[in-house]
């Protein structure tokens, strides 16, 4: 990822490591503990639940059809709800469009399907250039999307999260849910990354 995705720590964030420092030094937080917690709601948790949506889309065509018709309603059926979550519309990659997602006001996320926003998400440079550029944008997290494919930008708000389901890639045919669930990270369902093979060339379908 670029570097012109950083700036400047915030007051708040001065601050809260300033607690984090003092606690530290009264030994009443271990080292590193507040780094595993956020690495957990950010990478592990949270982004689990939407993997788990993205497998069972791939693999169960109705479940699919239900999912892009009334994202709120099918995630539901796979019990994951709540705060920041209340709404929810899924957009579907394929070989012709690719979808990308953003806050361009603040930083809503969808807590129930993804955990916490990763830091660049909520950066400005993001949040501003992606809108204005998004293909130099994902080509700095990567992701070079060939010139024949439509880059469509989408901007949550208050009221509205988005879930982008990725494509499945070649060579999975026949994998389960739990396999495929393993495959779909974070980003892919932010659109700022594809699904892969691990240790596979493969494209996507």
């Amino acid at each position: 990822m670029s570097e012109s995705f950083t700036e400047p720590p915030s007051e708040r964030a001065l601050r809260i490591k300033a607690i984090e420092s003092v606690l530290l030094e009264k030994k009443i937080l271990a080292p590193g503990a507040v780094d595993e917690i956020v690495d957990l709601f950010e990478n592990q948790l949270g982004p689990r639940n939407g993997a788990k949506i993205v497998a069972r889309a791939w693999t169960d065509a109705a479940y699919k059809e239900r999912l892009l018709a009334n994202g709120t309603e099918a995630i539901l059926e796979m019990g994951f709800a709540g705060l920041q979550g209340e709404y929810m519309v899924v957009l579907e990659n394929t070989p012709a469009i690719h979808h990308v997602v953003v806050c361009t006001l603040c930083s809503c996320y969808p807590w129930p399907v993804l955990g916490l926003p990763p830091n660049w998400y909520k950066t400005a440079p993001y949040r501003s250039r992606v809108v204005i550029e998004p293909r130099a944008v994902l080509s700095e997290f990567g992701l070079d999307v060939p010139d024949d494919v439509e880059v469509r930008v989408y901007d949550s708000n208050n009221e509205l999260r988005y879930l982008v389901l990725p494509q499945r890639p070649v060579g999975t045919e026949g994998w389960s849910e739990e396999a495929l669930a393993e495959i779909v990270t974070r980003d892919s369902m932010i659109g700022t990354a594809v699904c892969k093979v691990p240790n596979a060339d493969e494209g996507v379908v």
